[in-house]
C-alpha cells in the first residue's frame, strides 16, 4: 500500500487509482456523478418509514378490495349458474302422512294465507298453459311466436336468475298478455334450504321480475313440484315456506313429461284432458331442447279449441290479479341485482376466456419446443457445426461484487483456473462493506485484478469493468456463480461467427437441497434454459443471463453499454445489442452454477425485481416492433406472449379448476387439471434430457405446480401492479450463504 500512485492504460480513462498489491491489482475510481433522477428523499428517516409503511398498507388494502370483489363476483356466478333437473322427476320420499286431507283432495292452487289452507281448481273446459325454467333466449321466443299464432294466454313460472340475463324476453312476456309466475332464483329444491335462504331465492325473483316488466307476482311454482294428491311430506313443508311468505302455491294437473324428450306426438298425448275438466298443464320452455315442446304446442292448442277448450292463465281462471305493479323500491333494487349478475357473468365470461386463451399459449409453447428446442439441440452437437474458426483471443472476464465475501473467493478461484488460453478476471468491488476485497486478495492469483469502486449499482459496476477491460471479448459473471473450467472456452466460442455480438451461457442452480433449491433446479432447466433454445431459433433471445453472458466489446458500444434505466439490466442489454443489429445465441454447453435464494422471502425479492425489470425492459424497447430487426419481429411479441402473458395467465388453471371441482363437473375438471400437468411432465423430461440432468429431481414437480408455482403467481402480479401504477422499485439485495453444493466444478 505504500508504493507510489500512478495512472495507468484505461484506469485513466476511467477516473481510477491503481495501487499493486503482489499479485492483485486494486483500483479505486472516482465516485460516478450522481443521477438526480435517483436522488434520494429528503424526507427524514422515521417519516420515508412512515410514508412507505402507508402505502403498503394502502397497497394491501386495495389487493383485499380486489380479491374480495373478484370472490364475490364468482360466487355471484356460482349461485345464478347452479345447476338444475327439470320438474317432473320422482321424489325422493312418499310419505304424505303431514299432508292435510282438504289439500290432497283439492285443487293444485294451494293458498295458505288464511286460517286455513284453501285450494283451487281450474274451471270445466278452461286450460292454463305453465311453462317452467325459462326464460330461455332460444326456446321461450319460440314458444311465444305460437301462442300469439294461437291468441293463447298462458302463465310462465320463471327462474330469476333468467330474468336478470334476459329481461327482455320477460318483459315481452308480460307485455304480450301472459302471466309470470315466480320459480325461485336459481332453481333449488326449497325443502333443503334453511328459512333465510328460502326467502331470498324467492323474493330475488320477484326483484328480476319488477325490473324486467315493473310489476310482481303472487304466484309461485316450488321446482321439482307434481301434483296435488302427490304431495309428500316433504313436498308440503316446501308449500307451507312459500304460503308463509305470502305466495299461491301452483302445482299442476297433467305432465307433458317434455323433459323426457318423448317425441311431439307423445307430448299432446300426455296433456290432451280425456273429458271436459279444467286443467294446468306443465310444460318447460328452457333447460334443455325444447323443440318438441314447441312442436307439441303448436297441434294441441288447435285441437283442444276444437273441442270447446278455452285458455287462460292461473290468476284469471282463478279470479286473482295478475302481476300486480311493483313498488318502485323492488324495480330499483332488482336493477341493482341485475346488474350484479350481469357483471359477475361478464367476469366470469372473460376469466373463462382468458382460461382457453392459457390453455392454447401453454399448448403451442410446448409444440413450439418439443418442435425447435429439439432440433436446436442436435443440430448444436451435430460433428459438422461449428461457429467458424476456434476462438483463442484473450478474454476479460468481469465480476461485480458488492459484499460477497461468502461467494466471491471460490467464484474467481473457478474462472481464474479456466482452460481458455487467456483469461483475465477482473473483481469491480462496487463499495462493499464487508471482507469481499480481502477474500479476492487471498487467493493470490496472477491473472486476477481487483477494482474498487464507490457503490452504484451492477450496472455502473459492470460498466466500470468493460472500460478497464485490456480485451476484445468481455465476459461477465456474477460473484456468486462458479464455472465449469471449459465454460468459459465453450462460451466464446459462437465469436467465430462475426455476426455474433453476444452468448447467453446455461445456468444452473447450485444448491438444490430442499425443495425450494429443486424447484428452483427444474425452473431453471425448462423455464429458462429450454425456453433459450427456443429463442435462439427464432433470433430473438431476450435475456443474456447475468451469471453467465460474453459480449464483444464493439457490441457493448453500440448497445450504449448497461443502462441504469431499468433492474433487469441484462434484459434491458440484451435487447439493445439486438436492436443494433448484432446476433444473440445460446451456448448450451458453456455452464455455470449459480447460488440461488434459498429462502421463500429471498426468492420472491428476486423474482420480484426479475419480473418488474423485465416489463420496464420491454415498455422501453416498445419501439422495437418497428425494427427491421429479427428481435422487432418476433422478439418482444414472443416475450409478451410467454413470459408476460402464459405466467400471468397460468393461475387461472388453477383458479378454474379449484372452481371446477367445488362447483362444476368434478371428474372432467380433474381430468383436465391432471392433462395439463402431464404437458408440465412432458416438456420437463424433454428440458432435462436436452440438458442431459437426471430425472430424479422431477417427483417433486407436482408440488411445484401446487406450491411453488402459485408464489411465482404472486410476484409476477405484484410486480405488474407495481408497474402498472408507476411505482419505482429499488434493487432487491439477496442474502447469500455460499451454498455451492450442487455445483461439480472445482473452486466451490
Amino acid at each position: 500500500m505504500g508504493q507510489p500512485v500512478h495512472r495507468v492504460g484505461r484506469a485513466a480513462a476511467a477516473g481510477a487509482v491503481e495501487h499493486h498489491l503482489g499479485h492483485v491489482t486494486v483500483y479505486r475510481a472516482t465516485p460516478p456523478p450522481k443521477d438526480p433522477g435517483e436522488t434520494t428523499s429528503m424526507l427524514p428517516p422515521v417519516q420515508r418509514k412512515r410514508r412507505i409503511a402507508r402505502r403498503r398498507v394502502l397497497a394491501g388494502v386495495l389487493a383485499l378490495i380486489a380479491l374480495l370483489l373478484l370472490a364475490t363476483v364468482i360466487l355471484v356466478s356460482v349461485y345464478t349458474d347452479a345447476g338444475f333437473s327439470p320438474d317432473g322427476t320422482d321424489p325422493a320420499t312418499t310419505s304424505d302422512r303431514n299432508v292435510p286431507e282438504p289439500v290432497k283432495d283439492g285443487g293444485p292452487v294451494i293458498d295458505l294465507t288464511g286460517d286455513k289452507p284453501t285450494s283451487y281448481g281450474m274451471p270445466d273446459k278452461t286450460i292454463a298453459l305453465t311453462f317452467d325454467d325459462g326464460p330461455d333466449p332460444r326456446w321461450t321466443p319460440q314458444i311465444l311466436d305460437v301462442l300469439a299464432r294461437h291468441h293463447t294466454p298462458a302463465t310462465f313460472f320463471v327462474v330469476g336468475s333468467q330474468v336478470a340475463r334476459h329481461p327482455a324476453i320477460a318483459e315481452r312476456i308480460a307485455r304480450e298478455g301472459h302471466e309470470l309466475g315466480g320459480h325461485t332464483f336459481t332453481h333449488p329444491d326449497l325443502a333443503e334450504l334453511p328459512e333465510w335462504r328460502r326467502e331470498m331465492e324467492n323474493s330475488q325473483t320477484q326483484l328480476a321480475i319488477a325490473n324486467a316488466t315493473g310489476r310482481s307476482t303472487r304466484l309461485m311454482r316450488p321446482p321439482y313440484s307434481s301434483f296435488a294428491d302427490a304431495l309428500t311430506d316433504k313436498d308440503w313443508q316446501t308449500v307451507q315456506a312459500v304460503g308463509a311468505q305470502g305466495y299461491l302455491t301452483v302445482l299442476d294437473t297433467m305432465d307433458s313429461e317434455d323433459w323426457k324428450r318423448p317425441g311431439a306426438d307423445a307430448i299432446v298425448r300426455n296433456v290432451t284432458p280425456k273429458g271436459d275438466g279444467g286443467q294446468i298443464i306443465l310444460l318447460h320452455d328452457a333447460g334443455g331442447d325444447r323443440s318438441q315442446t314447441v312442436a307439441a304446442l303448436d297441434r294441441l292448442i288447435p285441437e283442444l279449441q276444437k273441442r270447446g277448450f278455452r285458455f287462460s292463465t292461473v290468476s284469471a281462471a282463478t279470479g286473482g290479479q295478475a302481476n300486480p305493479p311493483a313498488a318502485s323500491d323492488a324495480v330499483w333494487r332488482g336493477r341493482a341485482l341485475v346488474w350484479t349478475v350481469r357483471v359477475s357473468d361478464a367476469v366470469l365470461n372473460v376469466l373463462w376466456v382468458l382460461l382457453i386463451l392459457a390453455g392454447g399459449l401453454i399448448v403451442i409453447r410446448t409444440l413450439i419446443l418439443f418442435a425447435f428446442a429439439w432440433r436446436h439441440s442436435r443440430h448444436r452437437r451435430s460433428p459438422d457445426w461449428s461457429w467458424g474458426l476456434p476462438v483463442t483471443s484473450p478474454v476479460t472476464i468481469v465480476v461485480p461484487a458488492y459484499n460477497e465475501e461468502k461467494t466471491i473467493g471460490p467464484a474467481v478461484r473457478s474462472l481464474a483456473l479456466s482452460a481458455h488460453p487467456d483469461v483475465d478476471v477482473l473483481v469491480v468491488d462496487d463499495g462493499s462493506t464487508d471482507g469481499t476485497a480481502d477474500a479476492v486478495r487471498a487467493l493470490r492469483l496472477g491473472n486476477v485484478r481487483i477494482v474498487t469502486i464507490p457503490n452504484g449499482g451492477k450496472a455502473n459496476a459492470l460498466n466500470a469493468g468493460v472500460r478497464l477491460s485490456r480485451n476484445e471479448l468481455v465476459v461477465m459473471v456474477d460473484a456468486d456463480t462458479v464455472a465449469e473450467t471449459d465454460a468459459i472456452h465453450r462460451l466464446v466460442q459462437p465469436f467465430g461467427d462475426p455476426a455474433v455480438g453476444a452468448v447467453a451461457g446455461n445456468v444452473k442452480v447450485g444448491n438444490r437441497r430442499g425443495l425450494i433449491g429443486r424447484w428452483q433446479h427444474i425452473e431453471y432447466v425448462i423455464g429458462f434454459n429450454l425456453d433459450r433454445r427456443l429463442y435462439d431459433t427464432f433470433g430473438c433471445i431476450p435475456t443474456i443471463p447475468g451469471a453467465l453472458g460474453a459480449f464483444r466489446r464493439a457490441a457493448l458500444t453500440q448497445a450504449g453499454g448497461l443502462s441504469t434505466d431499468t433492474l433487469a439490466e441484462d434484459t434491458d442489454l440484451t435487447i439493445a445489442i439486438q436492436r443494433a443489429g448484432w446476433r444473440v445465441v445460446y451456448q448450451e454447453s458453456a455452464r455455470s452454477y449459480t447460488e440461488a435464494p434459498a429462502t421463500l422471502r429471498q426468492l420472491w425479492r428476486q423474482r420480484y425485481r426479475w419480473s418488474y425489470g423485465t416489463m420496464q425492459a420491454m415498455w422501453k424497447h416498445r419501439r422495437a416492433v418497428l425494427d427491421k430487426s429479427s428481435f422487432g419481429r418476433s422478439g418482444l411479441l414472443f416475450i409478451a406472449l410467454f413470459s408476460v402473458a402464459l405466467p400471468l395467465l397460468a393461475p387461472l388453471i388453477d383458479l378454474m379448476a379449484i372452481y371446477g371441482i367445488l362447483f362444476l363437473d368434478r371428474e372432467i375438471t380433474i381430468i383436465g387439471w391432471l392433462a395439463m400437468l402431464v404437458v408440465q411432465v412432458l416438456t420437463a423430461v424433454l428440458a432435462f434430457r436436452l440438458d442431459r440432468e437426471p430425472l430424479r429431481p422431477l417427483w417433486t414437480l407436482p408440488l411445484q405446480q401446487i406450491v411453488y408455482r402459485q408464489v411465482m403467481y404472486l410476484v409476477l402480479l405484484h410486480s405488474a401492479l407495481a408497474a402498472l401504477t408507476g411505482r419505482r422499485l429499488k434493487w432487491q439485495t439477496i442474502h447469500r450463504t455460499g451454498d455451492l453444493s450442487s455445483a461439480p466444478v472445482p473452486g466451490r
